[in-house]
């Protein structure tokens, strides 16, 4: 389910930015560091999408734990309630888990977009330099 989505993403992101023939919308910064801004992309969506699968499995973890503990509770064996004490305590470590993996998943992303908007001022800059001495 994930894959799909980062798939569509990824498609739909591939479209918009043309990659291979320049930036948004096919106008690249004239500068040649169009290959380096592919590879960053690139990066950006394996990470993105490593993240998203690690937290899906987590979740689909939890998904079964929570079916055990439905089970145990409708069954009403005194054992099976005191093994659900454990299993709820897995599912919070679990849940603690996927917090994690989302809030490094935001600062990753938080830094990546910051560092892209000075290399993209730096670029404007150069520009503006090698247009005044021309």
């Amino acid at each position: 389910m994930v894959e799909a989505a980062m798939a569509d993403t990824c498609e739909n992101k591939n479209k918009r930015f043309n990659i291979g023939a320049g930036k948004a919308n096919g106008v690249g910064a004239g500068d040649g560091d169009d290959r380096e801004d592919e590879e960053c992309d690139v990066e950006v969506w394996d990470t993105l999408r490593y993240s998203f699968k690690k937290a899906q499995a987590v979740l689909d973890q939890n998904r079964e734990l929570i079916k055990k503990v439905n089970e145990n509770h409708q069954s009403k064996i005194p054992d099976n309630l005191v093994k659900n004490v454990g299993l709820i305590r897995e599912i919070n470590g679990n849940i603690s888990k996927v917090i994690e993996i989302y809030s490094g998943l935001s600062v990753n992303f938080s830094d990546t977009v910051r560092q892209r908007k000075k290399i993209g001022n730096r670029k404007v800059e150069n520009r503006r330099s090698r247009t005044e001495f021309e």
